[in-house]
């Protein structure tokens, strides 16, 4: 299971079709708190979110999900921001992809992803 976490819903949209046809099963979410709250039930492989989302950002959602799986592998994804964002936070996320998303180094960054 993938989230996709980004609260513009036509991007939702087109995560999910470029991850799908890959095999991946998708949830995805335009509120973080709410992806947040699942994430301990399903206990995805694989996390994809937005930076900027209001009241909680993708830094953010990055930083509970790797409290509460240390090994959560994470995507950030931004169309505003570039990967110096996270250069000095504690908790980083394993791979920075900029909006909009090439669909072929999506397919293949998520792909080897979840081989690792």
């Amino acid at each position: 299971m993938i989230f996709v976490v980004d609260d513009e819903v036509l991007l939702l949209d087109l995560a999910k079709a470029i991850l799908t046809p890959l095999g991946c099963n998708v949830r995805t979410y335009a509120d973080p708190e709410q992806a947040l709250k699942d994430f301990p039930v399903v206990k995805p492989a694989l996390v994809l979110t937005d930076y900027a989302m209001g009241r909680m950002s993708g830094m953010d959602l990055i930083r509970e999900c790797r409290r509460l799986n240390p090994h959560q592998k994470m995507i950030l994804v931004s169309g505003t921001v570039d990967g110096e964002v996270f250069a000095d936070a504690a908790v980083k996320p394993d791979a920075f992809v900029s909006k909009p998303y090439d669909v072929k180094k999506l397919s293949d960054l998520v792909r080897s992803m979840l081989k690792a």
